[in-house]
């Protein structure tokens, strides 16, 4: 089916480009222009993404060492401009490629909905919430600062457990709370929505609970509450203690009036104690405590997005510039991810990602492509690290 088309071509044949155009006339990305259309632009940094290129020179360089290829990759022109892709990176509204983004996560959720990896026996959608900050350099990204010597973004990430799909995502200042977010998710009926102690707001969690979804999440040493009866636990499981309580802070108790779930869980593997809060007041405690471990997944999703694609080294200085990388990224990523799914491959996303870093001109089908190249060392890529609880 594939036969002499080049692996990039066949990677973006996974783009739907109908909604792809429908949002570059939205944004009018191509309006007036004449060298660099925006699937190009997509196409440059995509192909910088999965190569690791350093620089805007270091994609273009590339490109053009492989001229004759490039009208079967997608690109009109023979001659890319490094001043052409920079001010379009600039210039270009970064939101085609948000949305487009957007688009690959229904396509990817759609794909991974019967995903059988995640490993709880437990009924729903299951979403882990947290951000990564990305240090900038000051003196360049002077736009970014957020201290007298600091400059940085953070990207708030919500995290479907089943694929590790990233279903939203937002690009802001450094200096915006975590627990902001909270106020422009849309919560769904009956899914659950793991937290670390940054996003504890009474308020906030009650409006969670209003809108019939769940929330597990870790608290506070110190928390004010009112115990009001206990349910017996299994000391053997980890478990503590398994309690109905009531926040008993004036402004905690105004927030959250409603009775919530405490459930001290001991780990003999980190030999820590952890307590934790949920408004689910039927499922077994030691299951609470199993769904907070799998927090641990966002954490490996950040480190592979920033080991293996470009999100800390910037191609251009702008907000709409680095948006447009962080965008970019993702849809990456989301590419590689509906790739696996779609063509059955047993590898993992990094094994993926590392074959096609070395074989974007290569005319293999992308599926015997990655299930028959010999990779010499695996050691080090980090879904094999052991799951821990907290960063």
């Amino acid at each position: 089916m594939n036969q002499g088309k080049y692996v990039l071509s066949q990677i973006v044949e996974f783009i739907p480009r109908y909604q792809f155009n429908s949002y570059v006339e939205k944004y009018k990305g191509n309006h007036r222009v004449r060298n660099l259309t925006c699937f190009e632009q997509f196409l440059s940094l995509a192909f910088g993404q999965l190569t690791h290129r350093e620089s805007l020179r270091d994609i273009v360089t590339c490109l053009e060492s492989q001229k004759e290829k490039l009208y079967h990759l997608g690109f009109t022109h023979k001659k890319i401009s490094r001043s052409t892709l920079s001010d379009a990176n600039n210039s270009r509204d970064w939101r085609i490629y948000r949305d487009l983004a957007r688009t690959l996560i229904l396509e990817a959720r759609r794909i991974y909905f019967n995903d059988k990896e995640f490993s709880l026996d437990l009924d729903g959608t299951f979403y882990v919430l947290d951000s990564t900050t990305i240090e900038l350099c000051l003196n360049i990204f002077k736009w970014a600062k957020f201290e007298e010597t600091k400059s940085a973004i953070k990207l708030h990430t919500l995290l479907d457990l089943k694929g590790n799909i990233p279903t939203f995502f937002r690009i802001t200042s450094r200096k915006v709370h975590d627990v902001n977010i909270l106020d422009i998710l849309e919560y769904e009926v009956g899914a659950y929505y793991i937290m670390d102690r940054a996003y504890l707001d009474s308020r906030r969690l009650y409006e969670i609970n209003r809108s019939g979804a769940f929330f597990v999440t870790r608290a506070k040493k110190s928390l004010s509450f009112k115990r009001l009866y206990s349910n017996q636990v299994s000391k053997e499981l980890g478990l503590r203690c398994d309690q109905v309580i009531k926040f008993s802070h004036f402004y905690s108790n105004k927030g959250y009036p409603g009775k919530l779930r405490r459930i001290k869980y001991f780990d003999e593997e980190t030999a820590r104690y952890y307590v934790f809060l949920t408004n689910d007041f039927n499922v077994e405690a030691k299951t609470i405590a199993d769904l907070y471990k799998n927090r641990w997944q966002i954490e490996i999703f950040f480190k592979w997005i920033k080991q293996n694609l470009k999100i800390k080294t910037f191609w251009g200085h702008s907000p709409n510039a680095v948006k447009t990388q962080v965008c970019i990224a993702i849809c990456t990523y989301l590419l590689v991810a509906i790739i696996k799914k779609k063509l059955n491959i047993k590898r993992n996303l990094y094994e993926i990602l590392q074959i096609l870093s070395v074989s974007p001109f290569d005319k293999i089908p992308l599926a015997k492509l990655i299930s028959e190249f010999e990779l010499q060392s695996l050691e080090d890529h980090p879904e094999k690290q052991a799951c821990l609880w907290d960063s």
